[in-house]
Order: structure tokens, then C-alpha cells, then sequence
């Protein structure tokens, strides 16, 4: 759990600390952090939400004509950076995003994410919980400072160093994730070359998603100080694994967890198998949000243990949902599609609001697929029942456009913005000449 910090012990930890600024951090709609910065003598004036920004400039937010928004600062999430330069340390702290006459506004992503959250609340559950797995890749940069595609190493699945050069920089994040209050579980080279995870623990819902983010921040940042660039791609590299951020997850009822139940064959309660249907019944619906660019979709491909298809199992790691096997309070779905391009934010709030739907209609739960789907014909997975992931951005945002469900989720403002914003990115991607093209066609015609 995130400390609760009232605003006389933040005043007394800036004085303290001798912090010079103060970042007010929050996220747009294609999940790009970004901040205002002002002087720690403003901190009071950011505690009763009087920090006022332009909402026409930020990617997903409003016109120019309404461009006013304010900052509500989330005082739990008030956190020093370890690092500083030349004018002192810099502290920072996570916002909602408000309208000028006092309501939240309704494209804010973590405000989405509070919505689908209190709809959880209102069918009696007290908590989702969140445990991500992002990974990222390093690469080498060149004599200016720009990032390459030359790998720092080339190393597998669990390599140490010297194979791993990579391992002292990510040692570093680890150093500096736990100084600003992480608990990590697990630290290992992926299997692809130059293809890192960091695991840490899981949290609510809200707090996970600020914690993907600060994440995100740590990584690039201490990459840097190594002389390396740290990407969140899902695919930079054609021919190796991909970048994914599996998604564990599960509800709980005061400190009981809805997912579990000691009398089923399998440990998975009535609610579990609800909430898992609801997953798959909107898998091709919610996909663009968890899987957002042009080149998520490089990355479901059979061949690269990413998941294409739409099933779960209890054993084996080819479907989208595996179910770990702790049990108890541990009972959890493990999401595997999402990518760590993802908006955290509205890629939770459509994992909950899919599994809350089956709940609510009380979905029933395919059979479980404990086979290799990789090595199933076409013929045998559509016997099995078994469809696929969309294979492109534009097939998923017809799916989204078709999904009441998730656009309810996103919210009428923030839906057609994103929409808006996704269907200009693919209609770029279309009408591009790529090299592709030119290897394979300029000589031939």
C-alpha cells in the first residue's frame, strides 16, 4: 500500500530535502507521461489544486476554445527522484486532471481508471489487485546521443553477466526503483538479446497503473546515465521475442479474494470463471487499448510465445489467459496480450470492465485449452472453438468500434479521441512506402 501523506509532512520532507522543484505529473490519452514543472514555492498553491494548464496542447484532451484544465495533485503520491542536477532536487507528484468548474474531466486516463474501479465497487468488490510484468530492451547509442538497433548484448532467458552486459544497469534500476519505495520480486535478462523484466509487486489497480508509469520513467532515465537507450517498443527487432507486459490480476471483497475457491477441481470460484469469460468474450474488443501501435502487431505472431489466441488454461502459456497455480489469497488471472506501449491506465480499465461485464451477465466459461495452440491447424482450433487476437491495429479498432462494452469503458470523449488519433496513425502506416516494398518489388517491376 501507497503511504498517505498529509500536506504538512510533504511541506516538512521538501524542506527537509532541500527540493528546489516540483514536477506535477500526469498522462495523456496515448500514455505519454507528461508534467507541469514550477518551483517548490508553488507546492502549496499545487496542493489546493490551483495549478492551471492548456488542455489544447496535450494529445486526446480538448479544443482550443476549452482549454483551461486544472491539476489535482494525488498527495499519496509524493515521491523525491534520487537523481538531480546543478539546481537541486526535484520532487514529484501524480494528478487528476479537472475542468474549471470543479468536475473531473472526462477524458483524463487516470479518471477513467476510477470510474471502471468505482463500478466495481458499487457490485461489492474493495479492491482489483494489479501485478505487471513489463519488459523493455536496451540498445546501444550512437556517437550523438541518438538511440540504434545494436544490441548490448547477446544474452537468453536468465543469462548472467558477461553475456548479459546489460546486468549492471538493470541492477541499477532495481537500486533505484527500491529507494523510491518499489518492492521487486524478480530481475532477469528476457529471452530475446538485449531483452529485460523487472517484476515488482503487485497493488491496487490505480496505484499499479502510476507505478507502470513511474517505471517507464526510471528505466530510461538510469539507461541514459549507462550510455544506453531503454525502448518499450513491443517489437523493434524482426525475428526475436517481442516486449510484452503480462497482466495479473484479481478482485477482492474486504480480505477475501473473489477469485478463489477451495472446493472447485481447479481453485477458480464462480466469479473467477465469470470474470475470465468476460476477458475472453472481449478479447478482440479491448485489444487496441492493450495493444495500441502499428507494431504490437508484429509481436502476436505465432513463433514468439506472445499469445494470438483467444483461450485460457491452467497449464500451459500458448493461450491469452493462464491461471498461475498459487492459490488462495495468490488466485489470479494472468492476461498475457497486453504490451508495455499500453496506456496503463485504460488498458486496466478495460480489463476490469470486461471481466466485471461477465459477472454481471454470468458468462459461462469455455473449456480450457491445455494443448500447444502453436502447433494446432486452423481446422483444429476452430473445432476447439479457439479465434484469434486481431492481427492489425485498423481489424482492432473495428473491434473497439463494435464493443459497447469497451467503449463505455473509455468513455464517449476519450473513445473518439483515441479513435481519431489510432485510425490517422494506421492511415499513415497505409500509405507509407516502406523498405520492404522496395527489396522486394523495385528491381522485380
Amino acid at each position: 500500500m501507497r503511504k498517505e501523506y498529509t500536506r504538512e509532512q510533504i511541506v516538512s520532507m521538501a524542506r527537509a530535502e532541500d527540493v528546489r522543484y516540483l514536477r506535477l505529473q500526469f498522462t495523456d490519452l496515448l500514455g505519454v507521461i507528461k508534467n507541469v514543472e514550477v518551483p517548490i514555492s508553488q507546492l502549496e498553491n499545487a496542493m489546493n489544486n490551483r495549478i492551471m494548464f492548456d488542455g489544447s496542447s496535450i494529445e486526446g484532451f480538448v479544443r482550443i476554445e476549452e482549454s483551461d484544465m486544472y491539476l489535482y495533485p494525488d498527495l499519496s503520491s509524493w515521491l523525491i527522484f534520487p537523481w538531480h542536477g546543478d539546481q537541486g532536487k526535484v520532487a514529484r507528484l501524480i494528478c487528476d486532471i479537472y475542468m474549471p468548474d470543479g468536475t473531473p474531466f472526462a477524458g483524463d486516463p487516470r479518471g477513467i481508471l476510477k470510474r471502471a474501479l468505482k463500478k466495481a465497487e458499487d457490485l461489492g468488490f474493495s479492491a482489483m489487485n494489479v501485478g505487471p510484468e513489463p519488459e523493455f530492451f536496451l540498445f546501444k547509442m550512437d556517437e550523438h546521443g541518438n538511440p540504434t538497433t545494436e544490441m548490448n548484448d547477446q544474452g537468453g532467458y536468465f543469462d548472467l553477466a558477461p553475456v548479459d552486459l546489460g546486468e549492471n544497469c538493470r541492477r541499477e534500476i532495481v537500486l533505484v526503483l527500491e529507494t523510491m519505495g518499489f518492492e521487486i520480486e524478480a530481475s532477469h535478462h528476457e529471452v530475446a538479446p538485449g531483452q529485460h523484466e523487472i517484476d515488482f509487486k503487485y497493488a491496487g489497480a490505480l496505484q499499479a497503473a502510476d507505478n507502470i508509469m513511474t517505471f517507464k520513467l526510471v528505466v530510461k532515465t538510469v539507461a541514459r546515465q549507462f550510455g544506453l537507450h531503454a525502448t518499450f517498443m513491443p517489437k523493434p527487432i524482426h525475428g526475436i521475442n517481442g516486449s510484452g507486459m503480462h497482466c495479473h490480476q484479481s478482485l477482492f471483497r474486504g480480505g477475501t479474494n473473489a477469485f478463489y475457491d477451495e472446493h472447485d477441481e481447479i481453485g477458480l470460484s464462480e466469479t473467477g470463471r465469470q470474470y475470465l469469460a468476460g476477458i475472453l468474450r472481449h478479447a478482440r474488443g479491448f485489444t487496441a487499448i492493450t495493444n495500441p501501435i502499428i507494431n504490437s502487431y508484429k509481436r502476436l505472431v505465432p513463433g514468439y510465445e506472445a499469445p494470438c489466441y483467444i483461450a485460457w488454461s491452467g497449464k500451459n502459456r500458448s493461450p491469452l489467459v493462464r491461471i498461475p497455480a498459487s492459490r488462495g489469497l495468490g488466485t489470479r488471472l494472468e492476461v498475457r496480450n497486453p504490451d508495455p506501449a499500453t496506456n496503463p491506465y485504460l488498458a486496466l480499465a478495460a480489463l476490469l470492465r470486461a471481466g466485471l461485464d461477465g459477472i454481471e451477465r454470468k458468462l459461462a466459461l469455455p473449456t480450457p485449452v491445455n494443448r500447444n495452440i502453436y502447433i494446432m491447424n486452423e481446422m483444429e482450433r476452430l473445432r476447439a472453438g479457439i479465434h484469434s487476437l486481431p492481427s492489425n491495429l485498423r481489424e482492432a479498432l473495428d473491434e473497439l468500434a463494435n464493443d459497447e462494452v469497451m467503449r463505455d469503458a473509455l468513455g464517449e470523449h476519450a473513445y473518439s479521441h483515441f479513435y481519431e488519433a489510432k485510425m490517422i496513425e494506421w492511415d499513415m502506416f497505409r500509405t507509407a512506402v516502406h523498405p520492404w516494398e522496395r527489396e522486394q518489388y523495385l528491381s522485380m517491376y
